[in-house]
């Protein structure tokens, strides 16, 4: 029976979005049905992409607990020139650090690895194997597959050399794990094309829609109380389309009841900014840095309309979950992206709303003025894209059917 599990994951709590949020959340949920429970991390970094001033002057090798959770932090290098090299170089000194850190783990029934970083899976392989435990691996992000698809790899003979070896090594730590999950139907397709000898399952993110709740919040004083405000909160990096949020926001510029708010930190963050100033729209594109997550539904909530631009060529490497919490807000969401994608498939499922090429510039436009002036269909909208997440991907459905899972390994 399963009673003490370790997590090796590269973002814990106190960071609040994205992994570190959804990783923290679990091992708690864990901790409240009996379950001991132990991480093996690195130092708290993201957003930000550096390390916080409380953490700084903290030993390399740091131990803490937090709402029963015993953690073990390596200060792991952080870059501030986050190109692939340096990326590299990133995972490298997880994984080289935390090495030290899995001699503190004595006992563990399940070991539980967070990718993006398929090279955690060494260190999940070599505790699975030690101490005789079992081992998930969990899919958040293919962060080597989006990294070619985005261009932030180029494409030349090194870059397919090292493709290969690492698809390579990807495939065997993947048959070695004796349970394999993913966040989305797509992203398991394809966990099966690169190791076919597994059988992956769907464990998709959650959202706790009794916290991101229309009905209980409070207006954000980021957003204007008497302007149609079209937000977009979450990540500012490679991934996103940033050629048409621009080009919509300077066609919307002109209708002076219309606001863009900007919430967030990333890669692509400066680059970014320094566009917009370029294209003159300073003003009307607000910025702010990203907010703590106990403000995150006040700020959800008080948008009028949610847009994420994904670049096409990425379909199922990555399944975002910011989505979950646009569609818990109860607001409508304007998505661009490829047809095909997990992404898509929702956004119809749900009629949540409008899911675009990106080519669809004129008719994103066109539409979004259409929302603006009707509030009852933006209404009705909302109440769809929130029935579907309770339907579907509420957090206390999604962490009892992990519990199911482990009960059955």
């Amino acid at each position: 029976m399963i009673k003490k599990i370790t997590f090796i994951t590269v973002n814990y709590a106190p960071e609040d979005t994205a992994i570190g949020l959804y990783t923290s959340q679990l091992a708690e949920f864990l901790v409240t049905k009996g379950y001991n429970v132990s991480v093996i991390t690195g130092f708290p970094y993201y957003p930000m992409w550096e390390i916080p001033k409380n953490y700084k002057d903290k030993p390399n090798y740091f131990s803490e607990e937090i709402n029963g959770v015993q953690i073990h932090r390596y200060k792991f290098y952080v870059p501030k020139n986050r190109n692939f090299f340096h990326r590299i170089l990133h995972i490298m000194s997880f994984n080289y650090g935390n090495a030290f850190n899995l001699k503190k783990i004595k006992k563990a029934d399940l070991i539980f690895c967070n990718i993006p970083f398929t090279t955690n899976v060494m260190l999940g392989l070599y505790l699975k194997r030690k101490l005789k435990a079992k081992l998930w691996t969990s899919i958040k992000d293919f962060e080597f597959d989006a990294a070619y698809d985005s261009g932030l790899l180029k494409q030349n003979f090194a870059s397919k050399v090292f493709k290969k070896i690492l698809y390579k090594i990807e495939a065997y730590l993947f048959t070695k794990s004796d349970i394999i999950s993913s966040i989305s139907f797509n992203m398991v397709d394809r966990i099966k094309q690169k190791a076919p000898k597994t059988n992956p399952v769907f464990f998709p993110d959650w959202v706790d829609v009794d916290f991101i709740n229309p009905e209980n919040y409070t207006h954000h004083p980021h957003i204007s109380r008497d302007k149609f405000t079209i937000l977009y909160s979450g990540n500012i990096g490679q991934k996103q389309n940033w050629n048409v949020y621009i080009t919509l926001a300077k066609k919307l510029s002109l209708y002076k009841d219309i606001e863009f708010v900007l919430v967030g930190e990333g890669a692509f963050k400066n680059d970014l900014l320094k566009i917009i100033e370029q294209e003159g729209l300073g003003e009307f594109i607000k910025y702010y840095e990203p907010i703590p997550y106990e403000d995150l539904s006040d700020l959800l909530c008080s948008a009028d309309l949610h847009v994420l631009f994904q670049k096409s060529d990425i379909i199922d490497s990555v399944m975002p979950s910011k989505i979950l919490g646009m569609m818990s807000s109860a607001r409508p969401s304007i998505i661009t992206g490829d047809q095909s994608s997990e992404v898509a498939k929702h956004i119809r499922l749900s009629q949540a709303w409008g899911f675009y090429n990106n080519e669809e510039i004129e008719q994103i436009f066109e539409d979004i003025l259409k929302i603006k002036e009707d509030r009852e269909f933006q209404k009705t909208v909302g109440k769809k894209a929130r029935t579907y997440m309770i339907e579907n991907f509420s957090k206390d459905k999604i962490l009892n059917s992990f519990l199911d899972k482990i009960y059955k390994l």
